[in-house]
């Protein structure tokens, strides 16, 4: 079956990097787009980074120039590289897989929602 296991959270200060890993199984990540989202408390889950369809990657205007997306199928991983962080950027960190339904902004057309969640891994960044 799906899993999708995350690790490289952590605690960090204002400014440093931290970069996530999503190993999957039960699958082959080069036929299926990933994302990435994020949950703080008290807040809605929000999405974070994903795979558009041109190849590129779609990110939420918080995180554009500071996050990137990137995929090694030859270790079926998704990576997202965090730099200069903020304290907003401290929440829960998801890895998604297998596109539900997808949307169409600002020119690019990328995945959405996603069928299949990890169990996340927390980012905490201090001030």
């Amino acid at each position: 079956q799906v899993q999708l296991k995350e690790s490289g959270g952590g605690s960090v200060q204002t400014g440093g990097s931290l970069r996530l890993s999503c190993v999957a199984s039960g699958y082959t990540v080069s036929r299926y787009s990933m994302g990435w989202f994020r949950q703080a408390p008290g807040k809605e889950r929000e999405g974070v980074a994903t795979e558009a369809d041109d190849g590129s990657g779609w990110y939420a205007d918080s995180v554009k120039g500071r996050f990137t997306i990137s995929k090694d199928n030859a270790k079926n991983t998704l990576y997202l590289q965090m730099n200069d962080l903020k304290p907003d950027d401290t929440a829960m960190y998801y890895c998604a897989t297998h596109c539900r339904y997808r949307k169409y902004d600002g020119g690019m057309r990328f995945c959405s929602d996603f069928r299949y969640w990890g169990q996340g891994t927390q980012v905490t960044v201090s001030s």
